[in-house]
């Protein structure tokens, strides 16, 4: 039964993120030519607390604790207000590749702050790790400073890098109640405070959105519902539901599948451009991130 359970975690946290990769270069299409950030949030939120709500009404209730319901409503604000504004800023900046990659360092924040804030140990292996990821990062940052593709690639790479730490909280917090309650529970409220704190500020800024006017196209339409149906719904279900099996280390290292599947999506559409310092990034922010979570020997495989 444990071997069914932890491959029930391994597949789910698969899936999202190959879906969380396909969103990257579907999000910087809906950015560049659709919604504006805060358009982009607030639809997400919208949309994502109708589908956990509804489905919430056909399942068992459960009782949260109200310890527990404030840890769910900071992780809302912490994984998606905060991590997901940040994200779409950083999009509007910097190229798909280059996010994607700054975002396969969650492994190496989750342990750095584990190791700050839980006093968890780190192994000389492990450091070398760490050094290997920042090293990768470094080298994007240079990179981008002298010749990036987007407009601002440094203000993108430095946004991307503040909303992978913000996840690493986010992913170290939740750990405890995504093995108490559903994952339809925690995220009914997840997306309910963002969509609180998020929608009133967007509709200021509602006659810059063109999906929403009457310049709309079917083309903008249908990646926002890829957004809000996959990459917010389903995503964000099979996030907790894996960690209901799977340590945050273990969750965190399947992140490395996004900059994969979003650097061949975009460079294949013409989104960004296969340069020399991509590949050796990614080896670098790849192999750092695979470093720091082999298990230990005293682990448990």
């Amino acid at each position: 039964m444990n071997n069914f359970n932890n491959m029930k975690g391994h597949t789910a946290i698969f899936m999202a993120n190959v879906i969380f990769g396909l969103g990257v270069p579907v999000s910087k299409a809906l950015l560049d030519n659709w919604v504006t950030p805060l358009g982009y949030m607030a639809s997400r939120c919208v949309g994502a607390t109708i589908i956990f709500w509804i489905v919430a009404c056909f399942m068992p209730k459960e009782k949260v604790e109200r310890r527990d319901l404030l840890t769910m409503l900071a992780g809302g604000l912490l994984g998606f207000v905060i991590s997901q504004t940040l994200t779409a800023e950083a999009l509007k900046y910097t190229t798909p590749v280059y996010f994607s990659l700054v975002a396969a360092l969650t492994p190496v924040s989750v342990m750095i702050l584990a190791a700050i804030f839980l006093k968890e140990s780190i192994t000389g292996l492990k450091i070398v790790g760490v050094v290997m990821g920042i090293a990768g990062a470094l080298l994007m940052l240079f990179t981008s400073w002298t010749s990036g593709t987007g407009s601002n690639d440094l203000l993108g790479i430095s946004l991307a890098v503040l909303s992978v730490l913000t996840w690493a909280v986010y992913l170290i917090i939740t750990r405890k109640i995504s093995a108490k309650y559903s994952a339809v529970t925690q995220m009914k409220y997840f997306f309910l405070i963002s969509m609180i704190v998020i929608v009133p500020i967007a509709l200021c800024t509602q006659p810059s959105q063109p999906l929403y006017s009457s310049e709309w196209e079917w083309s903008g339409v249908l990646e926002m519902a890829f957004i809000v149906l996959f990459a917010t719904g389903l995503g964000y279900f099979l996030i907790p539901y894996a960690m209901k099996y799977l340590k945050a280390t273990t969750v965190s290292i399947y992140t490395n599948i996004q900059p994969v599947v979003a650097s061949l999506v975009a460079i294949a559409i013409g989104q960004d451009l296969l340069t020399w310092d991509k590949p050796l990034a990614a080896i670098l922010v790849l192999l750092g991130a695979y470093i720091v979570t082999m298990p230990d020997k005293k682990e448990n495989a």
